[in-house]
C-alpha cells in the first residue's frame, strides 16, 4: 500500500449498483450507472472525523471500493481501463438520507463536509472482481457485501464515466454499496473493510 494525499478535482459517485442494494432500497436495476457528484471539500482521511450536520437526522454509512485515476483520460474502453488507474482505496459514501428523500437528488444529501472519508492509502495491481467489503460500527458488523454483486463492474464505470467527462489524475470514482447501510449517531467507530485493502477508520461527532 502506498501513501496516497488525494487532491481530486472531482469525486463520481454511483447509485444503486449493487443487486442487494437495490433491493434493500425498493428500486430497479438500472439500465446505465447512476452518476452523481460529492465536492472534493467533503473528502477526509482515515483518522479523521465525519461531523453529522445539525440539519439532517438520518446519516447513514455506505461502504464503497473507491477507485483513483491514474492519468487524464478520456473515452477509455473496458479493455483499457486499468491503464489508466492508479490504484484502488476505501471510501465511506456518507449520506444524509432524510435530505435524499426530501430534495429527490443527491447533492445536499451527499455533499457536506467531511461526508467522504478514503484511505487508508492507495492499493496497486488489485483484482477487484470478487472482494469483500464490509462497515463495522462499533464493532458490529453491518454491511457484508462482495464486489462479484455489482451491477456495473470497474472497467464498465471508468468507460462510461470517461465517455461523459475528462478524467483527471487523482480522480475518485465510488462505486457504489451494498445492502445494510445505517444510521450513524454521535459517538459511534465506523470502519470501512475491503479486502486486499485494509480498513479505513473514522470516528463520528454532532455538528452545529
Amino acid at each position: 500500500m502506498s501513501v496516497w494525499q488525494p487532491e481530486p478535482t472531482k469525486i463520481i459517485g454511483i447509485g444503486t449498483n449493487y443487486r442487494q442494494h437495490a433491493a434493500e432500497m425498493g428500486r430497479p436495476i438500472p439500465p446505465v450507472p447512476k452518476v452523481f457528484f460529492k465536492p472534493p471539500s467533503a473528502l477526509i482521511g482515515d483518522g479523521e472525523s465525519i461531523i453529522l450536520p445539525a440539519s439532517s437526522d438520518c446519516v447513514h454509512h455506505e461502504a464503497e471500493l473507491g477507485v483513483v485515476i491514474g492519468r487524464r483520460c478520456r473515452n477509455v474502453s473496458p479493455g483499457d481501463a486499468a491503464e489508466v488507474i492508479a490504484g484502488f482505496c476505501c471510501v465511506n459514501d456518507v449520506t444524509a438520507r432524510d435530505h435524499q428523500r426530501a430534495d429527490g437528488v443527491f447533492a445536499r444529501a451527499k455533499g457536506f463536509d467531511t461526508f467522504c472519508p478514503a484511505g487508508p492509502g492507495l492499493v496497486t495491481g488489485l483484482d477487484v472482481r470478487d472482494l469483500n467489503v464490509q462497515c463495522w460500527v462499533n464493532g458490529t458488523l453491518r454491511q457484508d457485501g462482495r464486489t462479484s454483486d455489482l451491477i456495473f463492474d470497474v472497467p464498465t464505470l471508468v468507460a462510461f464515466v470517461s465517455s461523459i467527462m475528462t478524467l483527471e489524475p487523482g480522480d475518485l470514482i465510488c462505486t457504489g454499496t451494498p445492502s445494510g447501510v445505517d444510521v450513524l449517531l454521535p459517538g459511534d467507530q465506523v470502519e470501512v473493510r475491503i479486502e486486499g485493502i485494509g480498513r479505513l477508520c473514522n470516528g463520528v461527532v454532532q455538528g452545529v
